[in-house]
């Protein structure tokens, strides 16, 4: 196949600025309650800046503003730019704010249609992305990975589809599952908040949620993008033993009448890593019956505050994080939609002494002393206890803590890795 016939990328998604309310997904009533809601907090303000808030375009909104100061819902308070005015709340304006208020306390983005997300899913799936070896070194560069390791992980992660991550404490299960979406690469767009059904339900989270600043370049903003979505890194989402079944759900704050999306809504197009498996405050059952179906088919069922329940995109890499046996945790019926099952086994010798020096200049010791590390090998370690990727860092640590304490330079002895030893094996 010649050059020119080679077929191009796929073109990346990019969520296109809508002229007017429909091409927004919007009805005009939708945008008023948001409009009302947010003067009743501010008192006043522009219609550009109303605009913004709101990441809709301007001409849409200065036609509904002049629509609600016909209907006496609001009125000028001054000129503020060029076909634009200042605004603010008739009495009958708030009186209706107040109404939309006890309703929902939301104010600021508009939602994006739970449609139109669906489409931004598919479109910027995992399961399109094929990381390559070299994808896979560069997202572990900071981490010592064995070949055999690489060879494990790759088409693991190239399934999109979920593994298991298994072995003793300490060396580097969650380390290895919080670089995964690295190799995935590229950003994503998602909705700041979706409507479902009639109920605003918030997504981007930035607890959860990597931004990325975006620069509009048109000058007429025909390139530009909308706003109601927002660029961010493919996410990385890490729950523990913190972890309830609520969590699965949309979560319905009573206070503010306002949803926030569970943690798998918001791992959609990135990795979700279910750390320390086994040791949730909820039986692994019953995570295996809410998620059997999801895991299969790749869509999940919300259910919503006012009784409806939508389907919904299940799209991530899931990884279960566990010191335990995966037989011992779930059914044969679990396992087998957990298609790879990969045991972090301890180090070698050779890759324990290069952790040692790996570590060493990253915690501000000015050399490693090879005969040091023959000896904590020699008397802590062969015939006594199995290596771990922890310990090195680990041990430095004791010892740096140690001269800082006693006001001497940081430094490697025998005595050192003695006194580490002490304090740190003495329930291991």
């Amino acid at each position: 196949m010649t050059k020119s016939a080679q077929p191009e990328p796929p073109k990346k998604f990019v969520p296109q600025a809508p002229a007017n309310f429909k091409e927004a997904g919007l009805n005009p009533a939708q945008v008023e309650a948001l409009i009302l809601k947010y003067l009743l907090n501010t008192g006043s303000a522009s219609g550009g800046q109303i605009a913004r808030v709101l990441c809709l375009p301007n001409p849409p909104v200065l036609e509904l503003l002049a629509a609600l100061k016909q209907q006496q819902i609001l009125v000028y308070v001054g000129a503020a730019g060029p076909g634009d005015f200042t605004y603010t709340l008739t009495d009958a304006g708030r009186d209706r704010a107040r109404r939309m208020m006890e309703e929902s306390m939301y104010v600021g983005s508009a939602p994006v249609p739970v449609e139109a997300y669906v489409k931004a899913v598919k479109a910027q799936t995992i399961t399109a992305k094929n990381p390559s070896p070299d994808d896979l070194r560069r997202a572990f560069s900071d981490l010592l990975i064995n070949e055999r390791m690489f060879q494990t992980l790759g088409p693991a992660i190239n399934s999109g589809r979920g593994m298991f991550l298994y072995g003793f404490p300490g060396n580097g299960k969650t380390s290895i599952a919080e670089r995964i979406t690295r190799c995935f690469g590229d950003e994503i767009y998602i909705p700041r908040v979706l409507s479902v059904e009639g109920v605003i339900v918030k997504l981007f989270d930035t607890e959860n949620h990597e931004a990325i600043e975006t620069v509009q370049t048109g000058i007429l903003r025909a390139d530009s993008f909308d706003e109601r979505w927002i660029k961010i890194r493919r996410p990385t989402i890490v729950v523990g033993g913190e972890l309830t079944m609520d969590a699965l759900e949309v979560q319905y704050n009573p206070t503010t009448k306002t949803c926030e999306g569970p943690v798998q809504l918001k791992s959609n197009c990135g990795t979700l890593v279910i750390d320390d498996f086994g040791r949730q405050r909820m039986r692994p059952i019953e995570l295996l019956n809410r998620w059997i179906v999801p895991l299969e088919k790749r869509y999940d069922y919300l259910q919503l505050p006012n009784g409806k329940k939508v389907q919904v995109p299940f799209d991530q890499l899931i990884i279960f994080s566990t010191n335990l046996e995966p037989k011992d945790l779930v059914d044969d019926a679990f396992l087998r939609r957990i298609p790879y099952k990969i045991n972090v086994e301890d180090p070698s010798e050779s890759e324990f002494r290069k952790l040692f020096e790996i570590m060493t200049p990253i915690l501000g010791f000015p050399e490693l002393k090879k005969e040091c590390i023959d000896y904590l090998i020699d008397k802590h370690y062969r015939g006594k206890r199995p290596f771990r990727c922890c310990q090195p860092r680990d041990l430095l640590l004791q010892i740096r803590n140690l001269c800082l304490y006693k006001g001497e330079p940081i430094n490697m002895t025998n005595d050192y890795f003695d006194f580490a030893a002490s304090v740190y094996f003495t329930v291991l």
